[in-house]
């Protein structure tokens, strides 16, 4: 497990946040396919909090995207670096999560965050944010549509609707499982959005959400429980923004 410090010139009030946000979004790149779905490598990214002691926990997974078993999984964490601001959530985790990446044994391939990238307010969701600063072509598959609109898909599983800010679709809601609520993906940088859709169902093939998601989750939430055992103030973040 790898120890993190937060940046020393890591923004310290929203504004400063704000304008971080505004010089990387130039950044994204959206005209790239990215790499085919169930092809090579594909890392899950997940984070858990223990707001008593203001420290945060990231993990990443690497899986084979044929066989969807484990190659690799890393673990880190630091305090929380930015206070919860709806829109600047990145600006708490993604200390942590580099950490996670970096201490990888292995290039992770696509990277699969559990939050948004353009289906986000100021167009630039933890997946895009992500994909700027590691280069790495990411997605954003998330729990909620947060306040974007969208009709609901088609009952089959791959089914899709748009998820629209006004008459822009920043996402898709797609039903990964028959008849189940869908989850909401988002292109965060280097991937098409249909290949972004595409990769998600490839990552869900027996539950709602990927396969990455899920094992992210588990191990960033069993390395926090790690720094203080059954500590009752660990949960799940907000909803990612």
């Amino acid at each position: 497990m790898t120890t993190v410090r937060i940046p020393e010139d890591w923004p310290a009030t929203e504004e400063q946040a704000r304008a971080v946000q505004d010089a990387l979004r130039e950044r994204v790149v959206l005209d790239e396919p990215g790499p085919p779905p169930g092809s090579g490598r594909v890392t899950g990214v997940d984070v858990a909090y223990d707001d008593e002691r203001d420290v945060v926990a990231a993990a990443a997974v690497v899986l084979d995207a044929a066989s969807l078993d484990v190659v690799a999984q890393a673990t880190a964490v630091g305090r929380i670096s930015f206070p919860y601001v709806p829109g600047l959530l990145a600006f708490r985790e993604i200390p942590t999560v580099l950490a996670a990446l970096e201490a990888l044994p292995c290039d992770p391939g696509l990277v699969v965050c559990d939050g948004y990238g353009l289906a986000h307010p100021r167009r630039f969701g933890l997946a895009s944010h992500l994909g700027v600063l590691t280069g790495l072509p990411t997605i954003g598959v998330a729990k909620n549509p947060f306040t974007f609109a969208y009709g609901d898909p088609d009952t089959p599983r791959g089914s899709t609707s748009a998820l629209l800010a006004g008459d822009e679709e920043v996402g898709r809601a797609l039903r990964t499982r028959h008849g189940v609520k869908p989850v909401f993906v988002s292109t965060g940088h280097r991937v098409s959005l249909a290949n972004a859709c595409a990769h998600t169902l490839a990552l869900t093939r027996a539950y709602r959400l990927p396969e990455t998601t899920r094992r992210a989750d588990a191990l960033c939430r069993e390395a926090l429980r790690r720094t203080r055992p059954a500590s009752p103030s660990i949960h799940q973040r907000p909803p990612s923004l």
